[in-house]
């Protein structure tokens, strides 16, 4: 249902948190189906992909920026989702699908996105020649694009958990870190590996324009860390259950906020409106922090314990409070914890309160799983994978998304930084156990499906 009249106050508040609490609309996304764009020869595959996206998306960023100008509320982020490559690409017998990659980071420049994700693969259960072709492709094609984004979902909670194509990933990010030595390791951080990946989700790298979508779609990714601890600032006497309701009234007017200017993108473009991920997006920026909500709930350094069900109580007034303002909640929503990406987070590695074992018990209540971690540079393939399995099983059980953006910094050390800039930030490099799982990575094949899949 379509967003109500916005109130005088309403106004008001907004150009408040605006101004002083830096509420921001992460992203606006499109996403476009490339499913007619396939054809046998690879060149005329990649003229149709161009084609189709300058057609489709040509208008976008002068819209975007003309909405933001309307109203006055910061729009960081235009970006663009395509269906998943590797599907596309079945029609073709070529073995090299990198000029696509190529023609998506051209055409992301020039209609001025920054940046376009589906560079992607499904494998939960199985791979197909195409899946395989894409995945061979991922280390060349971010390496030598800067705004293409991949993504591959190794695991659901129908299927279980692809054990082979995890290995795979786990090779796959070690090289990804070794053809950007020199930038430390900066194509890995354009790289997500999911369970149960949403088909709607606008933040990247994990965007792509799903199967059940339909030709054009407008979804707006939220922000706003800075707002909500604002809210908790002066609530020093207040119990858990007024500060889980602040929280919640806050999420409803960021929501509100969002659709207001995703519905109005999509009725200038005259494409439909999608969806409105909730999610609390952080930046290195001191003060837009998800671990400066955890410390504001009462915990004295984001990972001490405590911090998971502070984050818990978080994620859910978030998820109560959104979906009240919209109809239309779609993608990950919930609160992000990237955490080269989040001030309050690169303090607490750096203090040593968070650690990755504790992070990881924080993933099994947020939106995304272990997100923008760094972690030394000769970390084995095999551990990589066994991380990442550690996290593909706990959303397949959980019946959530979850999902491992990690990088293995080249040359670096735990408690050594790399800067990344940016919205990327700067991490410190988090040790990793060095206790093998390698015979475990090494047997291959499939996890199960667990007993909640029987749901039909």
């Amino acid at each position: 249902m379509p967003v109500g009249p916005i109130s005088y106050e309403e106004v008001l508040e907004t150009i408040r948190m605006v101004e002083m609490e830096g509420l921001d609309i992460r992203t606006v996304t499109m996403g476009i189906n490339l499913s007619d764009c396939a054809h046998p020869d690879m060149a005329a595959m990649v003229e149709n992909i161009v084609r189709k996206i300058v057609r489709v998306a040509k208008n976008l960023v002068r819209v975007v920026d003309e909405v933001e100008a309307r109203y006055g509320i910061p729009i960081v982020n235009k970006r663009i989702a395509v269906t998943p490559i590797s599907s596309v690409t079945a029609a073709s017998r070529d073995d090299d699908v990198l000029p696509i990659a190529y023609a998506l980071d051209q055409v992301a420049q020039s209609v001025g996105v920054d940046f376009i994700g589906g560079f992607s693969a499904l494998v939960h259960k199985g791979c197909t020649e195409s899946d395989r072709r894409l995945l061979r492709a991922i280390p060349e094609a971010l390496s030598r694009t800067k705004r293409v984004c991949s993504s591959v979902n190794v695991a659901s909670t129908r299927s279980g958990i692809n054990m082979d194509a995890v290995a795979q990933m786990g090779q796959i990010i070690v090289q990804c870190a070794a053809l950007t030595e020199d930038q430390g390791g900066i194509a890995c951080t354009q790289l997500t590996v999911f369970a149960n990946i949403p088909e709607d989700n606008p933040f990247m790298a994990g965007a792509m324009h799903g199967y059940g979508e339909g030709e054009a779609v407008i979804n707006v990714g939220i922000s706003g860390p800075g707002v909500v601890r604002a809210v908790l600032r002066d609530m020093h006497a207040a119990d858990l259950g007024e500060i889980a309701e602040a929280i919640k009234k806050t999420a409803f007017k960021i929501t509100r906020m969002g659709e207001l200017v995703g519905r109005e993108v999509s009725q200038r473009l005259n494409v439909p409106f999608g969806i409105v991920d909730l999610s609390l997006a952080s930046t290195p920026a001191v003060g837009d922090s998800v671990a400066d909500i955890i410390e504001g709930i009462g915990i004295e350094k984001c990972g001490a314990p405590g911090s998971t069900a502070a984050l818990a109580l978080l994620v859910d007034a978030v998820k109560k409070g959104g979906a009240m303002a919209s109809s239309y909640v779609g993608g990950l929503s919930g609160a992000f914890i990237p955490v080269s990406e989040d001030a309050g987070m690169v303090e607490a590695v750096r203090s040593g309160a968070l650690s990755l074992e504790k992070l990881e018990a924080m993933t099994s209540v947020c939106s995304v799983g272990l997100d923008m971690v760094a972690v030394p540079g000769d970390t084995s393939a095999e551990t990589l994978s066994a991380i990442i399995a550690d996290e593909m099983a706990i959303g397949v059980i959980n019946n959530k998304t979850t999902g491992v953006r990690i990088i293995p910094v080249p040359g670096k050390t735990a408690g050594e930084s790399v800067e990344f800039g940016g919205l990327l930030g700067e991490a410190i490099v988090m040790p990793v156990s060095a206790v093998s799982s390698a015979t475990f990575i090494r047997r291959g094949g499939r996890i199960p499906a667990p007993l909640q899949s029987l749901t039909n």
